[in-house]
C-alpha cells in the first residue's frame, strides 16, 4: 500500500482534501515495526548506491513550520552511513546569496554519484516564503517554477535520483506542537516570532504550496505528499517511497558490484602470481 500521495505531472493539488492525520489502517505499533523493517532496507540500498556510485540521491523536506522536517531526518535516514551521506538546511539566504540568482546556493549541495543529499527545505522557499511575504515581484517569483523544473531536470538528467516530500501537518497539530515547544525549555530555541507572524498567513501558505506541487512535480522528479500529524506515520511514508524508488535500481547496482570485484580479484591474482614467480626466480638464482 502506497502511503504517501504521489502527484501527478500536471494534476491540480488540494490540500485541504488530503487527511493529515492518517494512519493507513495501521496501530501506531504496527507502523513502527513496519517503518523499522524499512528503515533497515533504505540502509541497504544506500550502503549500494554508495558502493556503486552511479547514482547520486537527492531528498527534498518541505513543510510548514513545525512539519516534522528534523524529526524525519533524525528518523528515516539513521540507518545510512553516515560517510554518505549529506544533510544541507537553507534558512534565509544571506546577502551574498542574495546577490546572486535564487539556485545559487542550492547547486553546490546537490549529491556527487554515490552519495544521498537530504535539503531540509530548499530551493522552493524562493516561491513561497518570497511571494507569501511579498519579497519578490510576482513577475519574478512566477517565472521561477520553470526554472526549478529546468534545474531538477539537469540533476536527474546528469544521474540523480530526486524524492521531493511534503510534510502535510494540519493547522490544530502546528498549534499544539508551537505551544510545546514554548513550555519545553529545550526546544525553545526553535522558536521566532515569525512562527506566529507566518501562521496567521496560513491560507495564503498553503495556495503557494498547491501551486508549487502542481507547477513542480514531473515524471522524473514528483512531489509526495506525506500525511505528517502523526509522526510515526510520516517516516513510515517517507521510508517506504524510498525503498519503492530505490529498490528497481538494486540489481543493476549489485551486478555492477560484482563485476568490479571479478576485475579486482583477477588484478589480485595476477600479482600474487607475479609474486610468486618472482620469489621462485630469486631462489633459483641465490642456489647457483
Amino acid at each position: 500500500m502506497g502511503y504517501a500521495i504521489r502527484v501527478e505531472p500536471g494534476a491540480a493539488v488540494d490540500l485541504a482534501a488530503i487527511e493529515p492525520r492518517q494512519d493507513g489502517g495501521l496501530s501506531k505499533s504496527d507502523g513502527q515495526k513496519r517503518f523499522a523493517a524499512l528503515a533497515a532496507e533504505l540502509g541497504a540500498l544506500q550502503e549500494l548506491l554508495y558502493a556503486a556510485g552511479k547514482q547520486g540521491l537527492l531528498v527534498v523536506l518541505q513543510g510548514m513550520d513545525t512539519s516534522g522536517k528534523d524529526g524525519a531526518i533524525r528518523h528515516v535516514f539513521a540507518r545510512m552511513d553516515p560517510q554518505g551521506v549529506q544533510v544541507a538546511p537553507f534558512r534565509a539566504p544571506t546577502p551574498d546569496e542574495l546577490a546572486h540568482d535564487f539556485l545559487w546556493r542550492v547547486h553546490p549541495h546537490a549529491p556527487a554519484r554515490g552519495m544521498a543529499a537530504v535539503f531540509n527545505r530548499s530551493h522552493y522557499e524562493a516561491v513561497i516564503v518570497e511571494r507569501v511575504r511579498e519579497l519578490t515581484p510576482e513577475r519574478i517569483w512566477r517565472q521561477r517554477y520553470a526554472q526549478i523544473n529546468a534545474f531538477e531536470s539537469l540533476l536527474t538528467d546528469n544521474a540523480t535520483i530526486i524524492v521531493k516530500f511534503f510534510l502535510h501537518i494540519s493547522k490544530a497539530e502546528q498549534q499544539e506542537r508551537l505551544l510545546a515547544r514554548e513550555a519545553d525549555p529545550a526546544k525553545a530555541w526553535k522558536l521566532s516570532a515569525g512562527d506566529w507572524a507566518d501562521r496567521r498567513r496560513w491560507d495564503d501558505y498553503q495556495r503557494a504550496w498547491q501551486d508549487a506541487l502542481s507547477r513542480c512535480s514531473t515524471t522524473a522528479a514528483p512531489w509526495w505528499i506525506v500525511p505528517a500529524d502523526r509522526k510515526w506515520f510520516r517516516n513510515l511514508a517517507m521510508a517506504e517511497v524510498l525503498v519503492e524508488r530505490l529498490q528497481p535500481l538494486a540489481d543493476d547496482w549489485r551486478a555492477d558490484l560484482r563485476q568490479r570485484g571479478a576485475r579486482e580479484l583477477a588484478a589480485i591474482q595476477a600479482e600474487r602470481m607475479g609474486e610468486r614467480t618472482e620469489t621462485r626466480s630469486r631462489h633459483a638464482g641465490g642456489g647457483r
